[in-house]
Formats: C-alpha cells, structure tokens, sequence
C-alpha cells in the first residue's frame, strides 16, 4: 500500500516512523515533509493547500491512503474534495469532513455543539467586531481571569489568558478591531475560567464506533512554571499519573460518548481522530477544545505506546470497521521535550545548523519538526525544531533520558523547557 502522509511537524514524522512498522506498507510519500521524514520516505515539495497539485501527485504516486496531520487542510475540505472527485474514488482517507472539522474551524461552533449535546465545559458568549462594546461591557461584569479565544484556527495561539481587566479589554480590541489573529479573531469567544489541571484525551472513530488512544499531558507556555506566552507544545508525557480509572471512565461516559454520538445525529462525517482537551475540576472532567487532528507534541508520545498495527489501525477508520480492531496498549510512560528556537513562539531565525543529533536507541528516538537538509547538514527551519522522545518505568526517569539527550544537541540559541512535569 502506498501511503500519503500531508503535514511538516514531528507528528507526520511520528506517523511515518509508526507506519514504516507495518509489513503492509509499499511506500510512504510526506507533503511537504521535514529531514526527518525524508529518512523513512519520500518527501514532496508542494504547497498543501492545493488541492488540484494534491490529487496529481495522488494519482502519479499511485496513492492508497491518505492521513492529514495538520488542521487546515481538514478545515478547507480536503477530505471532501478527495471523496467528491471520481478520479480518487478508490483512495482512502483518514479525517474528518469540513463539516466536522468546524469542532476545531470554529470555537463558538464547537461550544454550541457541546452545549447541544450536554457535554460538560465552560460557560460562554461570542462577540464579533459589531458586538465589540457589548463584549467590553461583558467582561466587567464577569470575575477574572478572562479567557479570550479567536474563534479560528490560530496554531495554538489563539488563546489568551488574562488577569487584569484593562488587559483583556484592550486584548478583545486587538482581536476584533486591530485584527491580533487576522481573520480567525473577527470572532472572539470569552468563555468562564475553569481551575483545574489539564490533559489530553485522543479518540479514533469510524463514525460509528470509536478507540480511545493513550491519554497524554502536554506543556503549552513557553516558559517554567507554565508562564509566559502559549506556543504549539513544549513537552509531553504519556500516561497521565493523575488520571485515576475512575476519572476516565466518567471521560468516556460524560464526554467521549456523547461526542460520537453528537457527531453521527448532527450527521457531520467523521472518520478519524478527535482530539479532546480535556481540564479536571475536582475530580470531573471538563472539555476546554475539539481538535480534529493528533496533537504535537502529544502525538510523539502516544503513538510508541500503540502495540496495534498503526495501518490497519488507519485502513479501518477509513473503511468503518474500526469495532473488528484489538488495540493493544504498552503500559510504559513516554516523554516528549520539544526544543525550540530561540524567539519562538515569536521571531525566531532559521537556517541555523543542528549537531549533536544521536541515533536512535532502544530509549530515545528524535522526532524532526522545523528542519530541512541543507547539503549534507540538518538546519533549523521552523519554531519547533525537535522532539526528544524517551520511555521509561515512570515519567521521572524518561524525562531524564530526554534531557540527557536534549543537553547534547546544540543549535544557535537553542531554548527548551527544564521542568516538564513539574506540576504532577
């Protein structure tokens, strides 16, 4: 089978080093793809959000499967464009429709949906640019801190989280009339703080039925402590320590089922994987986002833990008979620490050189997100540059393998987090 993996980040290169696994697997081909991929398959340079560039390298490359990692092109519709075309009626896809992609397209579409169908999460009102001294009026009436969120996509910015008064104000000004996140914060959802600590739950569904992929625990401010500004992931681990079997099973009862079954009555074709930040408030599980694609940097820890053929984990979402599936789980914990470059997740430089990458071990595999080949060398080439990916009895001592190695990798003004896991 020939595989067409669309997406640059360590996650594509997670899929694509799980893939390579499986003795069903001809050729995998990456769009656009990163050095790291290029180890395992055959890049393509091509913009993704092409879909007519898309579907002739589908039919040159003889493509059997196609996986979208990144939101965007599941948000414009590429999993209907595939379907719809008569030339690519034989190619399967794993991902959602435009349709489902709105839980991530659009936040208030999302909190609607949530709300439609009893899911539990926090209290809300959207306002758009006409609405803007409503909004201004709104958050003087509501208890700090104010959560602001563009109702868009906005790679994992598009959330803020703000103590003072004035600040938010001035921040939904921003949003809405200084055009902070361009299109995607014409809307802003401001929505009731909730405290609690946070993981994140991945779902696998067909459309009719689901599995419940290794729940995960990401790190998404740029700085110790969890302060500063929110970046895409700085670090992972898998499992969660604090999720209590108890507390898991009222995630699947309260929130995993109702979402498949909200999915199929609100007849939004689903086939493939919902992700479900999830948020823990005395003891009960809360959702704070729909994504419609893997995390990064989660899905680097969760896919080692998957026993299961990850293909015939992929072909059964697609063909909807994911129920004729055993998934198999490895009980060890995985970490994940992202190393950055230096300004991310603001201005940052590329083209700087990597050294000091090792090969991979029985504990540690590196992940490639920003790097291309430059000649012979491995330089910088986005604001995550690598994931360090280590397993071990317990996440103390995989982070400790992760760091060892994180240590001797070097890049100019290279930046990575020191505590991941601080808080557990």
């Amino acid at each position: 089978m020939n595989i067409l993996i669309i997406g640059s980040g360590a996650r594509e290169h997670a899929f694509c080093w799980k893939l390579a696994h499986s003795n069903q697997v001809k050729k995998i081909y990456v769009a656009p793809g990163n050095a790291g991929t290029s180890q395992l398959a055959e890049n393509l340079e091509l913009d993704i959000s092409n879909f007519y560039d898309l579907k002739s390298k589908i039919l040159s490359c003889q493509i059997n499967l196609v996986i979208v990692g990144p939101e965007l092109p599941l948000i414009d519709g590429i999993v209907d464009f595939i379907g719809l075309d008569e030339d690519l009626k034989n190619v399967l896809v794993v991902g959602p429709s435009k349709k489902g992609a709105l839980l991530e397209g659009s936040k208030d579409f999302s909190k609607e949906f949530m709300f439609q169908h009893n899911i539990p999460t926090a209290r809300y009102k959207t306002f758009n640019t006409e609405t803007l001294s409503v909004g201004l009026k709104y958050l003087e009436a509501i208890t700090p801190p104010f959560v602001l969120k563009a109702d868009g996509p906005a790679a994992g910015k598009g959330v803020l989280i703000i103590d003072n008064l004035n600040d938010a104000k001035q921040e939904l000004t921003n949003m809405l009339k200084n055009n902070k996140f361009g299109s995607s914060g014409h809307r802003v959802v401001i929505e009731e703080f909730l405290d609690g600590i946070e993981l994140s739950c991945f779902v696998l569904t067909d459309g009719k039925d689901y599995k419940i992929l290794p729940y995960a625990k990401d790190y998404k401010r740029i700085g110790e402590g969890d302060k500063g500004l929110n970046t895409g992931g700085m670090g992972a681990i898998s499992p969660v320590p604090f999720a209590s079997s108890e507390f898991l099973k009222k995630v699947e009862e309260r929130i995993i089922k109702p979402s498949v079954n909200g999915l199929k009555s609100a007849k939004l074709p689903y086939k493939g994987f919902l992700f479900i930040g999830l948020i823990m408030v005395n003891n009960d599980p809360y959702v704070i986002e729909y994504n419609v694609r893997m995390g990064d940097p989660e899905t680097q820890v969760v896919l080692p833990r998957i026993k299961t053929d990850f293909l015939e984990l992929m072909i059964a979402t697609a063909t909807q008979s994911l129920k004729d599936i055993n998934l198999e789980i490895n009980p060890e914990t995985y970490s994940n620490v992202v190393l950055v470059a230096g300004g991310y997740p603001e201005k940052y430089e590329k083209g700087n050189v990597i050294t000091g990458i090792p090969k991979d071990s029985e504990t540690t595999k590196i992940f490639h997100a920003g790097t291309k080949r430059n000649n012979r060398k491995i330089v910088t080439n986005g604001g995550r540059v690598l994931s360090i990916v280590s397993n071990g009895k317990d996440f103390k001592k995989a982070l400790s393998k992760s760091y060892e190695v994180a240590s001797k990798i070097d890049f100019k003004n290279k930046n990575y987090r020191k505590d991941i896991g601080f808080d557990l």
